[in-house]
């Protein structure tokens, strides 16, 4: 029976695509919207993205993924069957090999419920992999050699922190604070500040466009629109990037916190190694204006941002199931030398 070889980004957020040989094929969101009356899915993706905060009563824009697991098992079944065939298609005859990318931290019983979404959605096999693991290896850290390498992967649902060494997770820790916690983080600065509700879509454009985390890196501002909770009706206010530091500080202090934690628990030789290589922020996380640089300043570690953040886990899933294959290739070659040799 023929197959394909599919990694994919599990993701709060967005979930990406790569298939073997082609590269990322689907980016698009974590997002199906339901008709609650007729149980129909109306629209999944990108489609159903535009509908959050915008749909009529009937109809329901689910996120079947929280903080990095399924919150919603048969609907998070609907979303991967519908990208699994919007990428090989319908037919039945490539049922696809599949390599998920899960929470470091995530529980046996959430790993089981990654694995039967993925067998119900038509996959013939599924393997996982940590996300720290994948986010290092699609930043082009060579995590196998005897050194220590270091990546921060801040993805929708969790931030997920990890040394790597000798192509395994030496230390690591997963917090459930990442880019969801952060839009939260803003929206309950603007409903305190300035009686104002705001939706997921606004907050999340202004952790993009306007939010700075390091001090003084921002003067910008710009007009937010939403309902002010006093009268009900639609404002107009404007708020400026300095806010927004105060918004953020919280979740932004709690992912720090979380890295210097791991550090204190890596062993000093690798710690040397990180403190000349510096360590790697991965995930959509890592754009937010002047984390790299507020977290250089707290850590006194050397700290960069990956070369495609937003894809660094989708592409380092790709290259380990080829890496995966090329070690199985060699196995058999190295077995099949080595029984030779014992004739002798």
């Amino acid at each position: 029976m023929l197959s394909k070889d599919i990694g994919v980004d599990l993701g709060t957020a967005n979930v990406l695509v790569h298939v073997k040989g082609q590269g990322v094929v689907l980016n698009e969101p974590s997002v199906v919207a339901i008709d609650q009356v007729t149980k129909q899915v109306v629209a999944v993706g990108e489609e159903a993205r535009q509908m959050l905060g915008r749909t009529p009563g009937n109809i329901v824009a689910i996120r079947p993924l929280r903080e990095g697991v399924i919150a919603d098992f048969d609907v998070t079944e609907i979303m991967l069957r519908h990208f699994l065939r919007k990428t090989i298609g319908k037919s039945s005859m490539l049922r696809p090999r599949l390599m998920i990318c899960v929470p470091a931290g995530i529980t046996s019983v959430e790993q089981k419920a990654v694995r039967e979404a993925a067998e119900a959605s038509g996959a013939k096999q599924v393997d996982l992999i940590e996300e720290p693991k994948a986010a290092a290896i699609g930043a082009g850290l060579n995590i196998f050699e005897p050194s220590g390498s270091m990546v921060v992967d801040i993805g929708g649902g969790t931030t997920d922190v990890a040394v790597l060494s000798l192509g395994d997770v030496v230390t690591s820790t997963s917090l459930r604070v990442a880019g969801d916690k952060l839009d939260e983080a803003i929206i309950k600065f603007i409903r305190r500040e300035f009686n104002l509700m705001i939706g997921e879509r606004t907050a999340e454009e202004l952790k993009k466009e306007l939010a700075h985390v390091y001090p003084g890196s921002g003067n910008e501002s710009r007009e937010v629109r939403g309902r002010d909770m006093m009268t009900g009706l639609p404002k107009t206010i404007e708020v400026h990037a300095e806010q927004m530091e105060q918004a953020l500080a919280e979740p932004v202090s709690a992912i720090i916190a979380a890295t210097k934690s791991v550090l204190e628990r890596t062993p000093p030789e690798l710690a040397a190694d990180i403190f000349d290589k510096g360590i790697v922020l991965t995930g959509g996380g890592a754009l937010v204006n002047g984390l790299d640089k507020l977290m250089k300043k707290e850590l006194e570690v050397p700290v960069h941002i990956a070369e495609d953040p937003m894809q660094c886990v989708v592409l380092g899933t790709g290259k380990y199931l080829e890496m995966r294959d090329n070690l199985r290739v060699n196995k058999a070659v190295s077995g099949g030398k080595s029984r030779r040799r014992s004739r002798w």
